[in-house]
């Protein structure tokens, strides 16, 4: 496994090295995405496109083809329609959800296609042949180890999951792992599918049922969003913090202006599609080959390195 902060740029110069390369019969990419239902997944098409178009003028024997989906049933169908009547060579996806998306990649691997997987890994490893992502342990470790560090190791906890998905449990993991030594108790943990409208109505029923919460992890800033607002609007003294993760450019504004409640963040960038996009594009081409797992770094951002990190034009 390699541990990276390597996004695009690095990527698009082993491209331009590799330009030469080529073979003569046009290479066809495909791209598999969620539909932009959430700021992260909208900075993920964005991405997307932004490196499809980038491609495509620079190499004409080359073409990525970008499908979004809105559904996991739905990201089914856009497989078995972008590989009908043509050999993919290359398949770069980030699953709607893992289970359901397993089965299908399997078949498109078996036609002899070149299998990147980004961010939610499939239920069976064995099928990607490059697997990128965030660090999402870490995601859940470090924002466990902060609130340790603040709440002195003890304190009522709510949490709020996003969808059934590897990134998911690996992101909880990471959480329970590091406060499972302390006094810090999970009051209730349940899903609001990365949704700040879920999000909103899960905290309100949070805030009805519990009269002492001290922190609330959201373990996606969409949620977090949701999460704030319902906060606010109880008016409730007793919450001292709440914190997300991805690094969504409103959230890292708020650390920037050194927010009291939401002072720390975690990034998870969008971005990380396009360096996907290039990786693969590399392995076809004999170019800096790499397989394997790529995991991106999870350093906390803080006020002190919040710019670094905070991109007012991006979509997310």
């Amino acid at each position: 496994m390699f541990k990276s902060r390597w996004i695009a740029p690095v990527a698009i110069g082993v491209i331009l090295i590799a330009s030469q390369a080529l073979a003569a019969d046009k290479k066809v990419i495909a791209v598999s995405i969620p539909a932009a239902d959430h700021g992260w997944t909208a900075g993920v098409v964005y991405h997307a496109q932004a490196a499809a178009k980038e491609v495509n003028t620079a190499f004409p024997d080359v073409e990525v083809v970008v499908k979004t989906s809105p559904s996991a049933a739905a990201q089914v169908s856009a497989l078995e329609d972008l590989s009908a009547g043509r050999k993919l060579d290359a398949l770069v996806i980030l699953p709607y959800s893992s289970e359901e998306l397993t089965t299908p990649v399997k078949a498109v691997k078996d036609a002899g296609t070149f299998i990147t997987v980004v961010d939610r890994g499939l239920s069976d490893a064995s099928i990607q042949d490059l697997y990128l992502a965030g660090d999402n342990i870490a995601v859940g470790r470090n924002t466990a180890k902060y609130l340790i560090e603040k709440l002195g190791g003890k304190g009522n906890l709510v949490v709020l999951r996003g969808i059934p998905t590897v990134i998911d449990d690996e992101r909880i993991q990471g959480f329970n792992d590091a406060i499972k030594e302390t006094e810090l108790k999970v009051l209730d943990i349940q899903y609001a599918n990365w949704n700040s409208d879920e999000a909103f109505k899960l905290m309100q029923d949070y805030l009805a049922k519990y009269p002492q919460i001290d922190a609330v992890w959201a373990n996606d800033d969409d949620m977090l969003l949701g999460v704030l607002e319902a906060v606010k609007e109880s008016g409730r003294k007793d919450i001292k913090l709440a914190l997300g993760g991805n690094g969504m450019k409103d959230i890292v504004k708020k650390v920037m202006d050194g927010d009291a409640m939401t002072p720390v963040e975690t990034p998870y960038p969008p971005a990380m599609i396009k360096t996907a996009i290039y990786m693969t594009i590399a392995n076809l081409v004999g170019q800096a080959p790499v397989r394997g797992t790529v995991k991106l770094d999870a350093p906390l951002i803080t006020q002190e390195n919040a710019k670094e990190y905070y991109f007012p034009d991006s979509p997310f």
